[in-house]
């Protein structure tokens, strides 16, 4: 089996192994067959639908129905949150820039603040920012410390953040509708219209002013015909598959003492482990003292489009967690009383597809540090090496394709910005971003990329979205996606 050993850099956070795939068998023809003809009942008609309830679908449904919308939230699973509760993400990357100031706010903020303090675990407000070497230290074995300054990157309790997504959702009078997977966009004259989607009722349309493709992989912007790109990045994570899972039972303070007091022994440990489960992953904090989280082994060379590959990725991913369980419980300080907890309910895909948008997140404007015209997030940067960088709103906004918006991990970047763009923060904000745009949208009856980017601007500030000021807002000019 091929290793691959990244190392941290400043485009990249986080120092892994990733493991190559197995051999693929090749799948035989077994030929076709022509589905009948059908007349499809219309399920509901709404202003904006959201089709996917993870991170970015959430925020989404949330936005467009603050800013006045009627909205239909549709998700295949039985909860909100996506990666950061189904797939076990729990640990929120850093939504603190490296002064410490707090850029993924909005909708993300609202979570934090009605989360109970209990399932939430992360460093004080005054910390952040931090370049303390006795509290960067300490952060840094805690998921909240990088490059010596300390972040606001906690881990979350996952029931708890699906039970508040699901609330806030309902509370604004979002329509939800859980166990329904979108199949395939409804599209007209270059417009997309609603979706046709698959339930336990069968087949059934939703027709909407305004879709949002929320669904993590471009699925409707990439069925109704629009551009996208799915070029990796060959040293980084960020294409990588896995099934997270958490074991209970640990003690996670004495596992961080072993780690960071006995190095030498902790070396040979990993290195022992690798060399027996071929597989292998390092443990992570989590919000419980007792509770480890697993967010690997991370596994390269699968595509999230292909069904046997997801299939292969889940069936390695479920064995190395058994084997995890005895290694660590054999070898592991902390780890004498583990059992399996939990693993993820949804598969952990990092990467499919990306939108061709009017615009996108350009790894050359990196350094730049300035907010664009059409603005509708700011996200920390990778590495104190640059500063904040600025998100537009033409990487939602497909080039040719009417009646969609994109947000979350599939939005218009390249490869390099998609290593952090796809991050839950990011997620909420372009997530965020693509909600009140649609609601506009829908208010003013033009398309998407028409909408008026100072309104859009002006609409995000209300809902305590981070901007930074800019010549359009400051002038009250009109700008659309055209100009973007």
């Amino acid at each position: 089996m091929k290793v691959q050993t990244l190392t941290r850099t400043d485009e990249r956070i986080l120092s892994s192994d990733v493991f190559a795939r197995d051999q693929r068998q090749t799948r035989p023809d077994h030929g076709a067959w022509d589905e009948p003809g059908k007349r499809i009942p219309v399920y509901h008609r709404c202003g904006v639908l959201v089709v996917g309830g993870g991170p970015s679908g959430t925020a989404a449904a949330a936005a467009a129905a603050a800013a006045g919308a009627d909205v239909a939230l549709l998700e295949r699973y039985n909860h909100l949150g996506g990666l950061s509760t189904g797939g076990l993400v729990i640990w929120i990357d850093r939504m603190t820039d490296w002064e410490g100031q707090l850029v993924v706010r909005g909708f993300a903020e609202e979570l934090f603040d009605r989360l109970p303090p209990e399932a939430i675990a992360g460093p004080a407000r005054e910390d952040w920012g931090s370049q303390d070497a006795g509290k960067s230290g300490y952060w840094s074995q805690r998921t909240a410390a990088y490059h010596g300054v300390v972040t606001w990157s906690p881990t979350i309790d996952p029931e708890r953040l699906k039970l508040l997504s699901q609330e806030i959702v309902i509370e604004r009078g979002v329509k939800l509708i859980y166990h329904s997977w979108a199949a395939i966009p409804i599209v007209e004259g270059g417009k997309v219209k609603g979706v046709v989607f698959e339930s336990k009722e069968g087949r059934m349309a939703i027709m909407a002013d305004v879709v949002v493709d929320a669904t993590g992989d471009g699925d409707l912007f990439a069925r109704a015909g629009a551009a996208f790109v799915n070029d990796i990045e060959e040293a980084d994570v960020h294409h990588c598959m896995n099934t997270s899972w958490l074991f209970g039972g640990v003690d996670m303070n004495r596992w961080i003492d072993f780690k960071t007091g006995q190095p030498e022994a902790h070396a040979a440990f990993m290195a022992q482990g690798r060399e027996e489960l071929k597989l292998f992953e390092r443990p992570f904090v989590s919000w419980r003292n007792d509770i480890a989280l697993f967010m690997g082994p991370r596994q390269s060379g699968y595509s999230a489009l292909d069904v046997d590959d997801l299939t292969a990725v889940e069936v390695r991913s479920h064995r190395a967690m058994a084997a995890h369980l005895d290694y660590f419980k054999a070898h592991a300080p902390g780890f004498e009383e583990a059992y399996l907890l939990q693993s993820a309910p949804q598969i952990g895909v990092r990467h499919a597809r990306r939108l061709v948008g009017v615009d996108g997140v350009w790894r050359h404007r990196w350094p730049e540090g300035r907010a664009l015209p059409d603005e509708v997030a700011v996200s920390p940067a990778v590495s104190p090496k640059f500063p904040n960088i600025s998100v537009p709103y033409g990487a939602l906004v497909p080039q040719a394709l009417d009646g969609l918006l994109a947000c979350g991990r599939h939005i218009s970047c390249d490869r390099n910005s998609h290593g952090f763009m796809r991050e839950i923060p990011q997620c909420w904000l372009t997530g965020q971003a693509a909600g009140v745009a649609a609601a506009l949208a829908v208010a003013g009856g033009v398309r998407p990329r028409a909408v008026d980017i100072t309104r859009l601007q002006r609409g995000l500030l209300a809902q305590g979205v981070y901007l930074r000021p800019n010549a359009a807002v400051e002038a009250g000019a009109t700008v659309s996606a055209h100009a973007a």
